[in-house]
């Protein structure tokens, strides 16, 4: 019966951001820049963080992994979004529908990881500031960069592959705009206890996990910053820190007004709006955070912009 159930279903329905018919010509416009604007600026930091000679240091191959990843969850659910605003059905394949739960946790993972691995980072190069490169090596920074890629996909197909081995009731509408795990789970038909445990220790252990490593980093930095003399050298060290801190605030934020609220005051607008901001906003605030606020990516920014000028010489 269970196999029957899962062969029935093929596709499922996507209810989308409002049914404000009013509403989605705007939407489709706001959104559709938000995810422009997204696109280019993490595209943007990937190549410049790749090509300039200035930014082959540790703090900048880090930068460069979150624009992959933040390109990667906004583009695992922004595509697939503004479609909606104009289909007349917004319906999604069941194997899109896996697809997408998939990527989307292994991307939004391992961004988790990664500012505990940025965080990691500027603490080795505040506290430890002579043994930086010899700490931070290619390698280490590899390693920092391939577990929380391995770890995330480890985790991504397991919750997936669990989630959609289970029976599917016949209804299939998603009330939200993307295939998330909590609309998911609420369409099975099969005992949940076991995929809602383990998806509770996974999120606990990674949202433990990650903070606890950016907490501790955070505290010996402010230790060492209090313990320097010179207070040009308290500004140089926060300033450093300063862009950092401000991502982290921004996500942990996010996912504290998502997942960490009562469940009696939890509501669908207000769920929705969260996912919005962490799957769209975010991926866009994050590379425009870094450089606005980091002189060597703007200097950066301006090398590049005149080196394409020069090739392409006004006539």
């Amino acid at each position: 019966m269970e196999q029957l159930n899962l062969t029935r279903l093929s596709e499922f329905i996507l209810v989308g951001i409002t049914d404000h018919l009013e509403l989605q010509a705007p939407l489709l416009g706001l959104f559709l820049i938000i995810y422009l604007i997204s696109t280019v600026s993490n595209l943007g930091m990937i190549i410049l963080t790749k090509m300039d000679s200035k930014l082959q240091t540790p703090m900048y191959f880090f930068l460069r992994y979150l624009a992959i990843t933040d390109l990667g969850y906004s583009t695992t659910v922004g595509p697939k979004m503004l479609v909606n605003f104009v289909a007349k059905e917004n319906t999604i394949s069941y194997t899109s529908c896996a697809t997408q739960l998939a990527f989307f946790i292994m991307f939004i993972t391992s961004e988790l990881f990664l500012l505990s691995s940025m965080a990691y980072d500027r603490y080795v190069a505040i506290c430890n500031p002579l043994l930086y490169t010899v700490i931070m090596s290619q390698r280490v920074c590899q390693v920092l960069v391939a577990i929380p890629y391995l770890y995330s996909t480890f985790v991504s197909l397991l919750v997936t592959i669990k989630v959609f081995n289970l029976s599917f009731c016949g209804y299939n509408v998603i009330s939200y705009f993307y295939c998330d795990i909590v609309p998911l789970l609420s369409l099975l038909c099969s005992n949940t206890h076991e995929i809602e445990l383990i998806i509770l220790i996974l999120a606990a252990f990674d949202l433990v996990s990650s903070l606890i490593i950016v907490l501790v980093s955070y505290l010996f930095i402010l230790l060492t910053i209090l313990r320097m003399k010179s207070a040009e050298g308290r500004k140089k060290a926060f300033s450093t820190c300063g862009s950092h801190l401000t991502v982290l605030v921004v996500f942990y934020g996010t996912l504290s007004f998502m997942y960490l609220q009562p469940k009696s005051s939890h509501s669908l607008d207000a769920e929705k709006v969260a996912s919005i901001f962490y799957t769209l906003v975010i991926p866009m605030l994050n590379p425009l955070i870094y450089s606005l606020r980091n002189k060597d990516v703007k200097h950066a920014l301006h090398r590049t912009l005149g080196q394409v000028c020069n090739i392409f010489p006004q006539s």
